[in-house]
């Protein structure tokens, strides 16, 4: 698979990354079916999948459980063949999430991290978004301190997942990527992906496959109709798709390739 870079960055990223929640977190998830936390070994095989198929782009973030703390226990010895994306803000404890924005909340999470994946940066670091992105952004003053953690060396690349289209244009005027919803159910964002192109940002999809319920209401492969409607759009740099099935890996990727090809 053919590499991107980043939009000014000079990170280069797969056409598809691998999301992690399921490698962490079973509780109070949006999938159609439950599901177990696999073994390490199992997680191993997937992780060596993906880099056979040209998968180098791993989603994690605090909020997906123990997914960083195990992603650093798998990806020992091999840090540097991934680029790794983890997020700010947001924490998962005792089935509830809550949110801190602060400047010593962004500081602690993004050291912590550090810690959990056994590294000493981080590739990409996404504020996770409560839906209130303007507030986030104009009064946390989040991409500043992001800023700095960058200046210093600790983190390559920032931006958010957002959750309003606002959001989106904010974090493209003040950051390095947007991680944007983009579904053939869901393109209310595709005005942030096209201004992305237009300032040389960069977007990441998320709930490409309305996590994991386009199936329901598309009668054709869903995940090849998903795909050429979302890499019709030329600002798109990756798509984030959550598994933890290898063939189900393979059968995405191949898609995203036909869709580019």
């Amino acid at each position: 698979m053919k590499l991107i870079v980043l939009g000014s960055t000079d990170i280069s990223v797969s056409r598809i990354g691998l999301g992690t929640v399921k490698f962490g977190r079973n509780e109070q998830v949006k999938y159609p079916t439950p599901f177990e936390l696999p073994t390490d070994k199992h997680l191993l095989n997937l992780l060596a999948c993906a880099q056979d198929l040209g998968v180098n782009l791993l989603d994690t973030a605090p909020a997906y459980g123990a997914s960083e703390e195990r992603l650093g226990h798998l990806l020992k010895g091999r840090r540097q063949q991934w680029i790794l994306t983890t997020k700010v803000g947001e924490e998962f404890q005792n089935g509830k999430s809550f949110f801190d924005f602060s400047e010593q909340g962004i500081i602690n999470s993004v050291e912590r991290s550090l810690k959990r994946l056994k590294t000493d940066y981080l590739d990409i670091v996404l504020v996770h978004s409560n839906g209130d992105d303007k507030k986030i952004i104009e009064e946390n003053n989040v991409f500043q301190v992001l800023q700095n953690l960058k200046t210093r060396g600790m983190v390559r690349a920032f931006g958010m997942s957002t959750k309003t289209v606002e959001g989106g244009f904010l974090t493209i005027d003040n950051a390095d990527v947007a991680m944007v919803a983009h579904n053939p159910v869901h393109d209310e964002e595709r005005s942030v992906i096209e201004y992305a192109q237009k300032k040389n940002k960069s977007i990441f999809i998320k709930k490409a496959l309305a996590s994991g319920h386009l199936d329901k209401i598309l009668a054709t492969d869903p995940v090849m109709y998903a795909m050429k409607f979302i890499f019709k759009e030329p600002g798109v740099n990756s798509v984030i798709v959550g598994t933890l099935n290898a063939e189900h890996l393979k059968h995405n990727v191949d898609c995203v390739e036909q869709a580019l090809s």
